[in-house]
């Protein structure tokens, strides 16, 4: 077999796995410590068992499977923490055990693992947990600072009920890491500072979302900061793995991914629509990929035929 290495440039980058998810641990403390502040020990106690049974999960499929252990690139660490932080903080032990070992041997030990899943490993454990057991999914609990809050009544489902400084600050029901925005955002500012990810999926997923909801009438301001949309866009939706190579292509995928929340919220039966939206568009990514192809900064000249 004759190998063929092509012309400079050659892209490098300085950052490897382990970095990546390192930063992206860091830019999910301010909503660790926002679901904590909200909701108490309950949520610190789903945060562990979440992340410990992601990491020892995949750690124990590696061995059975005799694969290099690669825990320490700490991916399993982020798909238990952002697992967790999409669990309503007062949900059974148990959701967060069967969602991890879902996440990691499921969706992506059997796939080949980091790289190798076509969804995104925490999105598709949160969509088997509540297919599953709706009940525990949403039970949401009043946070602990707010004694006005309606147990069970998110702003998705009482839209009027919260103004928009709760929305923001996450005095609100709903998943742990979703209800407080200041929290995402600073963790979105650590990631973009970081260049750990682009812009280019969030402000797509957010813009798409306020256009479309605006057009069938609804409020777009309550649309980006209610549910899980915010949170999502930034840690979920941007999943190195399942989202489109190229700018242009991440800002189709965002865009597709706002036009699906709102078309589920709008006329499907259930209010939240940003866990299957995502994970639609991750299959279409693929599609995406292929149609939307990435600059090319180097190949071989053809050879020229000679004559005679």
């Amino acid at each position: 077999m004759n190998l063929h290495m092509s012309p400079a440039p050659h892209v490098h980058s300085p950052q490897d796995t382990r970095a990546l998810m390192l930063n992206v641990i860091i830019a999910l403390i301010p909503c660790v410590i926002a679901g904590v502040w909200y909701f108490g020990f309950s949520a610190v106690a789903l945060i562990l068992v979440s992340v410990l049974t992601a990491v020892l999960g995949e750690l124990i499929w590696q061995k059975l499977t005799g694969q290099r252990v690669k825990v320490g690139d700490l991916s399993a660490a982020v798909t238990g923490l952002i697992l967790a932080l999409n669990l309503p903080p007062r949900a059974p032990w148990w959701l967060a055990v069967v969602g991890g070992l879902f996440a990691v041997i499921v969706v992506k030990g059997l796939f080949g693992g980091l790289g190798g899943n076509f969804m995104n490993p925490a999105l598709a454990a949160r969509a088997l947990l509540l297919a599953s057991w709706a009940k525990y999914m949403t039970a949401w609990s009043a946070p602990q600072a707010a004694a006005d809050a309606v147990a069970g009544a998110t702003p998705l489902a009482n839209p009027a009920g919260y103004s928009l400084t709760q929305l923001f600050m996450g005095n609100i029901p709903g998943s742990m890491g979703e209800t407080c925005k200041l929290a995402i955002l600073i963790g979105l500012a650590f990631l973009l500072v970081t260049k750990t990810i682009t812009w280019h999926v969030p402000v797509a997923m957010v813009v798409s979302t306020l256009v479309f909801s605006a057009i069938v009438g609804a409020n777009p301001v309550n649309a980006v900061l209610s549910g899980g949309m915010l949170f999502a866009a930034v840690f979920m939706a941007t999943d190195y793995v399942t989202c489109p190579m190229s700018e242009k292509g991440q800002l189709i995928y965002g865009c597709c991914i706002g036009l699906l929340i709102v078309l589920i919220r709008t006329f499907g039966s259930y209010p939240e629509g940003v866990t299957y939206a995502i994970l639609l568009m991750n299959v279409a990514t693929p599609v995406i990929d292929h149609f939307i192809r990435r600059r090319v900064y180097g190949h071989e000249k053809e050879a020229k035929p000679q004559n005679g």
